[in-house]
Order: C-alpha cells, then sequence, then structure tokens
C-alpha cells in the first residue's frame, strides 16, 4: 500500500512538473532544429517559458540573446576546459600537480560566477525587454505553483520516509 501510494505522488509530481515543459505547442523547443535549447542545456530556468504562449518574434528575441550570451561565454568555457584537459594530462607525481589542481579550481570557480551572472542577465532581459506584463504575471504565478508543489513534494518526504533498501537485501 505505501509503495503504491509512494509511486502514486512521485507520477503525480512528475506529471505536474513535466507539464510546464510540454505546454507549448506540440511539446516542442522553439524552433524545428531545436531552437536555442537544442541540447545545450545551459539554460534549464527558460524552460519555463514555453508555457507563455511567445510569439514568433519574442521566440527570435529569446533565440538571440541566448546565443549572444553562449557565444560572449564561450571563450571563458573552452580556456577552462583546455586548463582542465592540461591537468589531467599531469601525473599527480608531477611537482606542480597541487599548484596545477588550485589554479584549475580557481578557474572553475570564477567560470560557475561568471556563468550564474550571465545566465541571471539573460533571464531579466528577457524578462524586461521580451514579455508582455501578462506573460511576466503568467510566469510569476507558474513560478509560485512549482514552489508549492516541491514545497509539499518535501513535506511528503518527511512525513513518509523512505524504507531502507539494506533490510531488504539481507
Amino acid at each position: 500500500m505505501r509503495k503504491t501510494m509512494t509511486l502514486s505522488i512521485i507520477l503525480a509530481a512528475a506529471l505536474g512538473c513535466s507539464a510546464l515543459v510540454l505546454a507549448a505547442p506540440g511539446g516542442q523547443g522553439f524552433g524545428e532544429d531545436g531552437g536555442w535549447n537544442g541540447g545545450h542545456g545551459h539554460h534549464h530556468g527558460l524552460m519555463a517559458l514555453r508555457g507563455l504562449n511567445l510569439t514568433d518574434a519574442q521566440k527570435a528575441s529569446i533565440k538571440q540573446i541566448v546565443q549572444q550570451n553562449m557565444s560572449q561565454m564561450k571563450p571563458q568555457f573552452q580556456a577552462v576546459r583546455q586548463q582542465r584537459q592540461a591537468f589531467e594530462a599531469l601525473s599527480p607525481s608531477s611537482s606542480g600537480y597541487q599548484a596545477a589542481a588550485a589554479s584549475l579550481a580557481q578557474a572553475e570557480a570564477n567560470l560557475t560566477s561568471a556563468r550564474i551572472t550571465a545566465r541571471a542577465a539573460v533571464t531579466a532581459q528577457i524578462y524586461n525587454t521580451v514579455l508582455t506584463s501578462a506573460q511576466q504575471t503568467q510566469l510569476t504565478a507558474q513560478k509560485a505553483a512549482f514552489q508549492a508543489r516541491k514545497a509539499q513534494w518535501q513535506q511528503f518526504k518527511a512525513e513518509h520516509p523512505a524504507q531502507s533498501t539494506s533490510t531488504s537485501a539481507q
């Protein structure tokens, strides 16, 4: 009974979350070619825009904003990737191994900071220059509904802790 109830809750939560993603006509991305979200995965927060009935002009503006941001961030991503590859090529017994690790860690931290800041700038630009006031209101309502579902799920998990799998393996 408990397993059936838990499974039902999990499926209901999954369906609720997927409704936002599939709210676009046909459940497709912004373009036939995958559009601005064509598998890059860098702007998951923009997925909520799919349910806002964006016009073709709005979709084009959003795609341009995101592509511009990606092209600005690309050199920094490439630099960190090269630094990571150079570090991975080092032997742990190399004299500069620890210094290279520290340098890579700092580069990764700087990239994360730049990525989060850039994502916030993209989101603000889209929100303030592309979306209508009705779409802004709808987006805010969608976000609040998602947060409420998330809180309900957290409460359910706290009230119904999962059974330990180690006892069933014995």
